[in-house]
């Protein structure tokens, strides 16, 4: 029903993206004892938000060398274009780096070769957004921010916080955002999912961001998301990882649609697929037959994805031009 589709995905987790069969591919490679990790099914074995991050740490931490970091970029990008996508960005984390033993320089690079490869073969454009982890708290995040001020790479265009929301507060990430912002970078952060609506209050008050990773319980507060209209804040909505984690009990309640009609500036994404049944191509499809979306509805989730990234303004307008007006 959305295979016609040009798409585009602005949030999802690189080491979230990795299949199950990828992260066995890379296990064995390095002899890593993968046991439990996942169900009879063969997907990963989690049960809520806690397991699943414990799920997600363990097949992160598979990924060692340059080569693996490229082998899931390009396995992603390229999943991506078979979809139909034209442009995707990911976040990734010098934390997780640091586990496997690598530089930051080299899982950059290892990431990029991926992109530049997908790209190469599929014609997906592909950056990418340094994040600190929440909870590992506000000193690891700020070393985040000053490693991606230091070492810039051409794909790493922007800045952003992950984790769990439920710990520390905005503010005390706000130098760490000032560092990026003013290395220009773009900038985002995880709000507005397990946080309520003063989630969302809190990071547009003290950190200077263009867009909300989630933002969707800004629903809750009907002045928020007057705010948010006024003040052009994009939310970067991943509807079937709300429904698997336990927000919303069907797409069919995600409030995607009514942040849509109040007028904001939403777009669609799959945050970490494989863990969520879900893929870019799914996501637009669940909007379609769940919650009646036109095409033309999915269609300008894609431009305010475009219109958002966080790229130069030749590709912006490169990527825009491929889209229907």
């Amino acid at each position: 029903m959305v295979a016609h589709l040009l798409k585009a995905e602005l949030h999802c987790h690189v080491e979230g993206a990795a299949s199950p069969e990828l992260v066995r591919h890379v296990g064995a490679r390095h002899g890593v004892d993968l046991a439990g990790l996942f169900d009879e099914q063969g997907a990963f074995a989690w049960h809520d938000f806690t397991s699943f991050l414990n799920a997600y740490d363990r097949a992160a931490a598979v990924f060692r060398t340059p080569e693996d970091y490229r082998d899931l970029t390009f396995a992603y990008f390229s999943g991506l274009a078979a979809e139909g996508a034209i442009y995707g960005e990911v976040f990734i984390s010098s934390d997780h780096a640091l586990a496997s033993g690598l530089s930051y320089r080299d899982y950059v690079e290892g990431l990029a070769q991926g992109i530049r490869d997908a790209e190469a073969a599929t014609g997906i454009v592909g950056r990418m957004i340094a994040t600190g982890v929440r909870h590992y708290g506000p000193d690891r995040i700020l070393v985040a921010a000053e490693t991606v001020a230091n070492e810039p790479h051409p794909l790493v265009t922007g800045f952003g916080v992950a984790g769990d929301e439920r710990m520390h507060h905005p503010r005390d990430f706000a130098d760490a955002f000032r560092i990026a912002g003013e290395a220009g970078l773009g900038l985002t952060v995880h709000a507005g999912e397990f946080g309520g609506p003063e989630s969302v209050r809190d990071a547009l008050d003290h950190l200077g961001v263009s867009r909300i990773g989630h933002g969707v319980r800004a629903i809750e507060d009907a002045d928020l998301v007057r705010r948010i209209v006024e003040e052009g804040i994009v939310l970067e909505l991943c509807p079937g990882s709300n429904v698997a984690l336990g927000l919303y009990p069907a797409i069919a309640d995600h409030p995607y649609r009514r942040l849509q009609d109040a007028g904001a500036r939403v777009t669609v994404s799959s945050d970490d697929p494989p863990y969520f049944r879900s893929s870019i191509g799914a996501e637009y499809g669940w909007l379609s037959r769940e919650l009646g979306l036109s095409d033309a509805a999915l269609n300008q989730a894609t431009r305010t994805s475009i219109e958002a990234a966080f790229v130069d303004e030749p590709t912006r307008k490169r990527l825009l031009a491929r889209l229907p007006t």
